[in-house]
């Protein structure tokens, strides 16, 4: 609701996030953001230009008297990660986003809030419209498809943009300033689906794992949270040192860059087993709740009667895709020995599909390190070849090499210190930034990240924090002065 920004400053920031938040625009479905950020464009007689990936660009010339000053880009992402409670009815196609406010925060009433990027596209917006502002030229930069892919990033064409200062406002963290990402690279699995019949007699379940948070799988993966498959896999796995059962079919988790918070399989079982299975369930719901009291503790094991299952999958089938699942890496794999508490290289067990053609596992991985990440992506496509998977594997995006001696840094720590008289924090981040690709494609570009505290992204317990919304806008526009 809008009454969840009001009275909030900057006014102009919120009122632009808000917009946003009424247009649908997951990754791939884009279209109708982008055509609000030219329409801002056209009512301030900016010129602009969308790219045929649907990457917009817009120029905006200097206040008065910062004419000779270098050009400035801003850059964010259009789309969001959709991601929701299971009671939601939200869909991500057609409904706006609910803002809530609870204390210094904004969040969502169920789902993903789309702050990450969208306060980044708000504060480029308010920009645009500010004529009051002392700025140099300046351009903005919307890319498309971020989240599942850098699509739009690896797209731009190297004479789009003139700029060769970049200030990249998708950073979570206030009074941080990133000046290095990971790399990353996708590798999935792939099976051919057999059947075969059931045992007559046999009773049908959905068990399934869930209740856990999820989160960003470069962001979060070193906290140590649950992954619903990963978990679900471990069941099924001593399941079956208790037991004769049948598998029809496992499905978790729905983005490549989320840790997964649910997870269920199909399966069925002898009628005198049934109650060995339910105590069974109590029993890993008790260790799942035990291990993870600290970081998830609202995980949950469940066990409910289904329609009755007509074609489960093979023996050899189901042993080896529980096996592969199982010992499947997940998490932190090195950390940087070059920056202390920076993730260098990790795996995420992302998704897991099934239906009645192809059982399909998608991993990524992600390192500061280029040859580590074809290390970890090789380990992982070398276990699924031991359970005679396919494999694809993803062409991937670059690193961003760390700059200590970068001009803009100096400038925005100076401008920091100046302005809230403490340091600011220089690191990099375990996850993918555009920066990495933009950087390849334009020479020269001296580059900085930072934004607001925005907690749990892509989960539904994404947040935003209200002050910080507004200590980086004030930020901004003090660095802007000086670039």
């Amino acid at each position: 609701m809008k009454s969840a920004i009001a009275d909030l400053s900057p006014a102009l920031v919120w009122e632009h996030f808000y917009q946003l938040s009424q247009i649908p625009r997951c990754s791939g479905d884009e279209e109708a953001a982008g055509k609000y950020i030219m329409s801002v464009a056209a009512r301030n007689n900016l010129p602009y230009k969308k790219d045929r990936s649907g990457n917009i660009i817009v120029s905006k010339p200097a206040s008065s008297g910062m004419e000779q000053r270098p050009i400035v880009v801003l850059q964010g992402h259009l789309d969001m990660v959709g991601e929701k409670n299971k009671n939601s009815a939200h869909d991500f196609a057609k409904d706006p986003i609910t803002l809530v406010r609870d204390g210094e925060w904004i969040k969502a009433a169920g789902t993903t809030l789309g702050s990450d990027n969208g306060i980044g596209v708000a504060y480029a917006l308010a920009i645009m419209e500010d004529r009051i502002l002392r700025h140099p030229p300046m351009e903005f930069l919307f890319t498309v498809d971020e989240e599942t892919g850098l699509t739009g990033a690896n797209a731009l064409k190297s004479d789009l943009l003139q700029g060769r200062i970049l200030l990249n406002l998708d950073s979570e963290e206030e009074g941080a300033f990133y000046i290095g990402c990971a790399g990353g690279k996708h590798t999935i699995l792939r099976k051919k689906s057999i059947w075969k019949k059931p045992k007559n007699g046999w009773k049908s379940f959905k068990g399934s794992v869930g209740g856990l948070s999820g989160g960003h799988s470069g962001l979060n993966i070193h906290q140590g949270l649950g992954n619903s498959i990963k978990m679900l896999s471990r069941f099924l796995y001593e399941l079956g040192d208790k037991m004769d059962f049948a598998l029809a079919g496992i499905n978790g988790g729905n983005k490549h860059n989320a840790i997964p918070r649910e997870a269920e399989a199909l399966l069925c079982l002898p009628v005198n087993k049934v109650r060995t299975l339910q105590n069974f369930i109590k029993e890993m719901a008790e260790i799942f709740k035990n291990e993870l009291k600290f970081i998830d503790a609202g995980v949950y094991v469940k066990l409910e009667p289904t329609e009755k299952i007509k074609q489960i999958f093979t023996t050899e089938l189901q042993r080896s895709l529980i096996n592969l699942i199982y010992a499947m890496p997940h998490g932190v794999i090195a950390m940087s020995q070059a920056i202390p508490g920076l993730v260098e290289t990790s795996t995420n067990m992302a998704i897991i599909q099934t239906n009645t053609k192809q059982v399909e596992l998608v991993t990524s991985q992600r390192s500061s390190v280029a040859t580590a990440i074809l290390d970890i992506a090789d380990k992982v496509k070398a276990l699924g070849e031991l359970a005679n998977f396919n494999i694809e594997q993803g062409g991937g995006y670059p690193a961003w090499q760390p700059n200590p001696d970068s001009q803009v840094l100096k400038l925005a720590i100076q401008t920091y210190e100046r302005t809230y008289n403490t340091k600011p924090e220089v690191k990099a981040i375990h996850a993918g930034l555009e920066c990495g690709i933009i950087g390849e494609k334009y020479d020269g570009m001296d580059m900085l990240s930072f934004g607001p505290t925005i907690m749990g992204a892509h989960s539904p317990d994404e947040r935003v924090q209200i002050p910080a919304v507004e200590k980086t806008w004030n930020f901004l526009l003090e660095l802007l002065k000086v670039v």
